[in-house]
């Protein structure tokens, strides 16, 4: 009898010892099943050789004075690109061309302006510092190739930060119901610089 008044007694406090220990316990942060390095590896293996791709979304940039945002529809064709930028409060749209060949910029002025490199020219006509030949690759969470680069991982083994040529690039926010996993919103970042991007919607081969 005295046993059985010990089990009916006792079972019921060490339970709840038991879940308060459970409740105290640190939550382990979700491993995912491949090595994030492994991962990055597959992902770039699947995206780099998709050279086709474009999006949608808005863009905001600033040198530690001043800046400008609004809208981009950013596209990719091979080692070619071309970002459409549109203004919301004045609303012109001009356009940024570039590849191998150099870089052309239209409809700020009545005529084309041609150089050599696209970052070149937003920082000569708008003051804006905007790595676009590496943000062809980062956008797409990839490292841009010809040098090295730093990636840190999140706990679901997605790029949350890289670092290159003197950026580091948050990656925010991911869509990672697509296959493989794109980013949806990007901040990139060299004091006193920033790009800003949110992807509205990916359409890529």
């Amino acid at each position: 009898m005295l046993l059985r008044w010990w089990i009916r007694f006792r079972f019921p406090a060490v339970a709840a010892v038991l879940l308060a220990l459970a409740a105290c316990a640190p939550v382990r942060p979700r491993v995912p099943a491949t090595p994030p390095a492994q991962g990055q590896s597959a992902r770039e293996s699947q995206l780099a050789p998709r050279t086709t791709w474009n999006f949608d979304g808005h863009f905001a940039v600033s040198n530690g004075r001043d800046g400008g945002s609004g809208t981009v529809t950013w596209r990719a064709d091979g080692a070619n690109f071309s970002l459409l930028l549109r203004a919301p409060v004045t609303g012109k749209t001009i356009e940024l061309q570039g590849g191998p060949g150099g870089a052309v910029l239209t409809g700020l002025h009545e005529l084309p302006i041609r150089g050599d490199d696209a970052q070149a020219l937003l920082a000569d006509e708008f003051g804006w510092h905007m790595p676009v030949e590496q943000l062809t690759w980062w956008v797409r969470g990839l490292r841009a190739p010809g040098s090295t680069a730093q990636v840190q991982y999140g706990d679901d083994g997605l790029p949350s930060s890289l670092s290159q040529d003197g950026w580091t690039v948050q990656f925010r926010d991911w869509y990672d119901d697509s296959q493989p996993p794109l980013p949806r919103r990007i901040f990139a970042a060299k004091p006193p610089y920033s790009v800003r991007l949110l992807i509205e919607q990916w359409r890529i081969q």
